[in-house]
């Protein structure tokens, strides 16, 4: 009785997946034509409620580089230039990818200068053999190795710590 009962399900299994098959197959051979032409069809664009006027001074705003700024050279050709005296002044404007930031000095116990503004995020570390440029945005460091013309002949870095040290 068990296997007469067993033979019956199976069949009608087979015949279930039977009749399914053979719709499924007819099913997506009518589907597969419109298919094709509802994805040669071009979307619509979204509308926007409110157009946006074009301002193309504020978008390609470029600063200028700052007059009697430094070009400081860096490691995979970047670069970035320093107006200001490290050695006495408290704000220094570093111009970097066409903008102009102006960092404060920071005090350090290591005696590097240290140049950071916490809106802009950029920080800037200068030590006697090469200069540092981070972002505080991205965790991330723009540019290594930093030196200016001076410091490749071999002359350290004009850092506040290398004036005192001449003076003593």
């Amino acid at each position: 009785m068990k296997k007469l009962m067993i033979a019956a399900v199976i069949g009608a299994l087979s015949t279930t997946m039977l009749t399914v098959a053979t719709d499924a197959a007819a099913e997506t051979a009518t589907t597969a034509k419109p298919a094709a032409k509802k994805a040669v069809a071009k979307r619509p664009q979204p509308r926007r409620l409110i157009k946006r006027k074009e301002n193309p001074a504020k978008e390609a705003k470029v600063d200028p580089i700052p007059e009697g700024a430094e070009k400081w050279s860096c490691n995979e050709g970047l670069s970035f230039d320093l107006k200001g005296d490290m050695k006495r002044d408290q704000i220094v404007t570093v111009h970097w990818a066409n903008k102009n930031y102006n960092l404060p000095r920071q005090s350090t116990t290591t005696g590097a200068d240290r140049f950071h503004d916490a809106a802009s995020g950029m920080d800037l570390v200068v030590i006697p053999t090469k200069a540092m440029l981070f972002s505080d945005k991205d965790s991330s460091r723009l540019a290594d190795e930093c030196k200016t013309a001076a410091m490749t002949q071999g002359a350290p870095a004009p850092t506040q710590s290398n004036a005192i040290n001449k003076t003593n």
